[in-house]
């Protein structure tokens, strides 16, 4: 069958749902963080704190599933062990240890701790297409990651987990109902880190129709959640071709945080590199960077925080030498930079990274076989790299503002350039198809 045309929202539409929650005594024992920030160890501690955690669907272990030979309703296969998220998803709905809400809301959430209050609504986003320019992307996306969520979701039929969308609420109707919602929360966890999670229904039409009208002129920038954006749409597109219609598929569940308000915390990402000794990513460098000794990790993070960019601090050994890389040879890097590119592009240090340092200085393509990515910590990053005999190439997190910038004119930056913060916890509030 043909598909049809894909609808196209009126701005920026958030829609109410039927949420699906967890009936547990202690809501923090099922919840996650997303799926992509979760390691091996990770989940069986997830597991260990509750038989019931989330990460049983978000991340099932691979394993025999004989229910998988069965298709979806797009006529795709389900791929294992995502048969057995579905049937785990339905055993829990129909055993109550998850259930549906009556009514469809829009969901405050809110997440307070040491340093962190963000407050912000999750409902159904309206799936807009880059080219209207109202759900900005700034990240491209792997072609690998998309096909797993894709096969997740479409096996399941659900959203299992929201993504971060970020917008300037300038203190419209929708800010100033955020910020008020006072009465007792369906939920409340407060997890390990010591981050307390609530969560409010709002189910009254006029306050849905208030929202909406301030929300639809407004855009949204993708915080997190690149490659679940992707496949909602990749999946919406499916599921049109094989029903001929749209349906729940044309939105995807998203948290929508106004920055202004409640402004984000940006957090680098940092690289390893795990086929390149430190020394000889040192040496390499000086044909065409500064390079500066220091005998200590800890001196060399110090100096990088109080450096112009570009920089970039490399270290292969915790509490051992790290080498500072400033003031790149101009004719060199000129050289190197793209054309096509703004010049705010060719000034983040992601960029540098990519198409300078990493191919023209050290040889390499900046791909998951060479580069292997450490969210947030640099002690962990050089943890790794001293494994590995490798070398931990540490970035200072790029300026919100710029990267607002970039996809405002239609950019994106280099993958796994970003990290914004606080994101949503994973199992609060879940979003069935059916």
């Amino acid at each position: 069958m043909a598909s049809p045309e894909l609808p196209v929202p009126d701005g920026l539409v958030l829609r109410p749902f039927h949420g699906v929650r967890f009936t547990v005594d202690d809501p923090a024992q099922v919840t996650s963080p997303p799926y992509d920030l979760i390691s091996e160890s990770d989940v069986q501690d997830l597991l260990d704190a509750h038989p019931n955690n989330v990460v049983r669907l978000i991340l099932p272990s691979p394993g025999t599933d004989t229910s998988s030979v069965a298709e979806t309703a797009s006529g795709v296969a389900p791929a294992a062990p995502y048969g057995q998220a579905r049937d785990t998803l339905r055993a829990w709905l129909e055993s109550g240890v998850l259930i549906r809400d009556a009514e469809p809301a829009l969901y405050v959430y809110e997440q307070t701790g040491p340093g962190v209050l963000q407050r912000g609504l999750i409902g159904d986003v309206g799936l807009a297409s880059p080219e209207q320019r109202v759900i900005l992307p700034h990240e491209n996306v792997m072609p690998g990651p998309v096909a797993d969520r894709l096969s997740l979701m479409s096996t399941t039929q659900a959203n299992l987990e929201p993504i971060f969308l970020l917008y300037d609420g300038g203190d419209g109707p929708a800010t100033r109902l955020v910020g008020t919602v006072a009465r007792p929360p369906l939920v409340e966890a407060v997890t390990g880190d010591g981050v307390r999670h609530r969560l409010w229904a709002v189910t009254d039409t006029a306050e849905i129709e208030l929202i909406n009208a301030d929300l639809r002129h407004r855009k949204a920038l993708i915080a997190d959640g690149h490659h679940r954006y992707a496949t909602y749409r990749v999946l919406q597109r499916q599921e049109h071709a094989a029903r001929g219609s749209g349906g729940p598929w044309d939105f995807g569940l998203s948290l929508l945080v106004d920055s202004t308000a409640y402004p984000p915390d940006l957090k680098a990402i940092h690289r390893v590199l795990p086929s390149l000794p430190l020394s000889e990513a040192a040496t390499r460098a000086k044909g065409s960077w500064q390079v500066r000794d220091f005998d200590s990790l800890e001196a060399g993070l110090e100096a990088l925080e109080t450096t112009a960019e570009p920089a970039f601090l490399l270290a292969g050994e915790d509490g051992g030498t790290s080498h500072l890389l400033t003031d790149p040879d101009p004719l060199q890097l000129a050289h190197a930079m793209p054309t096509d590119r703004s010049a705010r592009w060719n000034a983040l240090n992601t960029s540098v990274l990519t198409e300078f340092l990493l191919p023209k200085v050290w040889g390499m393509q900046d791909d998951e076989q060479n580069v292997r990515i450490v969210h947030h910590d640099p002690r962990v990053a050089v943890r790794l790299a001293a494994r590995t005999g490798g070398t931990a190439v540490i970035l200072r997190p790029l300026a919100v503002e710029d990267v607002l910038a970039v996809a405002a004119e239609g950019e994106r930056v280099p993958r796994k350039s970003t990290s914004f913060g606080p994101k949503p916890r994973t199992g609060l509030v879940l979003r069935t198809f059916v």
